[in-house]
């Protein structure tokens, strides 16, 4: 890197496509309090915060792809020691020699979100102080003989509010078990065993997953996730659990599988962006008979493969999120497993209290156990003290071991 821009007073790094990074000048490197050799052909992601993995991956990635550049994105970076630093971000594709990457431009503004935050507290500030005179000058006009005919009106409606929460506690309850009863139970014969674990961060959950066997060599898998929690996202949810199940049933091919589940959720929010809900997906179509699996990772986390001998390999996206743009073309890959082979598939709301890191050596410590006993010891970690703090977000996975 050229000596000015390396001391430029902005921090500066190139991505290949893959997002692992190629260069990152010294003044970048300071801000972060990294070293060159720390952070060379590391993911992005490793520098990135949780949110801005997500805005990364989901809205500046494909406007790349699209427009071919991105200006002043507010993002936020992660240093050694996990403080937050606010940038605003350049981002531009660049192709020359038959090799393609994504230069950055970050600049800090550490200073200008203090001030803002300084000038959006005074106001709030002033503005509830003024809200409050303009209350009490309210209350001071109000005639004491409407003060016994509001007394009554309140406690009526107090009465109310307590039985629509009690209808209301009761209904979620009852879609919660609606929900968790629609899982599919575990699988266990001599060509396949598939082990799966499921919690909902409240009463209904954006997580769902499906593995069904097709015919006597064939067995589906799908697990997936969509944007948000709660009542909206479970209702998704659900309406993507009775296409899949069917679409899997029916032995269609993998690409069919995604296309028709992308299709769904475009019918769905058909000229109405402000409901719009994305959709995370990994489908895996096994094939006992052939020793093949095919693959379609829809922006979601990576699988993890890990071989007989404790080699490990990631099955990473291959195509954006569902619901992103329509006309999405869906491409399956695949590759020939060998018996004693091991899947995991998994949502966010794994990784995040763990850290992704901390799969593959539990995976490969633990390589010779059933998957019952894998299942307790994952298990075991989500629900360690530490990662309570973590529970926020749903969380799923499956554990398949092919025979």
């Amino acid at each position: 890197m050229e000596d000015q821009l390396n001391h430029a007073p902005f921090g500066f790094m190139t991505l290949s496509e893959d997002g692992l990074i190629l260069s990152i000048n010294k003044t970048l490197l300071d801000v972060l309090d990294y070293s060159l050799e720390q952070l060379l052909e590391k993911h992005v992601n490793y520098i990135f915060t949780v949110p801005t993995k997500l805005f990364y991956q989901f809205y500046v990635i494909p406007l790349i792809k699209v427009n071919k550049k991105v200006e002043e994105m507010y993002i936020t970076l992660k240093s050694f020691g996990n403080n937050e630093v606010p940038v605003i971000m350049n981002a531009k594709f660049r192709s020359y020699d038959n090799k393609s990457s994504i230069e950055l431009a970050l600049i800090p503004i550490q200073k200008r979100s203090e001030y803002e935050n300084e000038l959006l507290t005074a106001k709030k500030d002033a503005e509830a102080a003024l809200h409050s005179k303009h209350k009490a000058n309210a209350e001071l006009k109000i005639a004491l003989e409407h003060i016994k005919a509001k007394q009554e009106e309140l406690i009526e409606l107090n009465k109310q509010n307590q039985q629509y929460k009690v209808d209301t506690i009761t209904k979620l309850e009852l879609a919660r078990k609606i929900q968790e009863t629609s899982l599919a139970d575990s699988i266990q014969n001599e060509h396949i065993q598939i082990e799966s674990y499921y919690r909902a961060s409240s009463e209904l959950s954006g997580d769902m997953y499906g593995f069904y066997r097709i015919d006597q060599d064939r067995y589906g898998i799908i697990i997936l996730d969509v944007m948000g929690h709660g009542v909206s996202s479970a209702l998704i949810t659900m309406s993507l659990h009775s296409l899949f199940q069917r679409l899997i049933s029916f032995g269609n091919s993998t690409e069919m599988v995604m296309q028709e589940l992308d299709n769904h959720l475009h019918r769905l929010f058909h000229n109405n962006e402000d409901a719009r809900h994305y959709c995370t997906a990994i489908y895996l179509l096994i094939d006992t008979a052939s020793q093949q699996i095919e693959y379609i990772n829809a922006g979601h986390p990576p699988a993890l493969l890990q071989k007989k001998g404790g080699q490990q390999l990631e099955l990473n996206t291959t195509s954006l999120p569902l619901g992103t743009f329509e006309n999405t073309k869906f491409k399956a890959k695949s590759f020939t497993y060998n018996k004693e082979d091991r899947i995991l598939l998994y949502t966010d709301g794994v990784t995040d209290p763990l850290g992704f890191n901390h799969l593959k050596p539990l995976l490969l410590i633990n390589k010779n156990l059933p998957n019952t006993r894998l299942k307790e010891l994952i298990v075991h970690s989500l629900n360690n003290e530490q990662n309570l703090q973590h529970k926020s977000d749903d969380q799923c996975f499956l554990i398949v071991d092919v025979n």
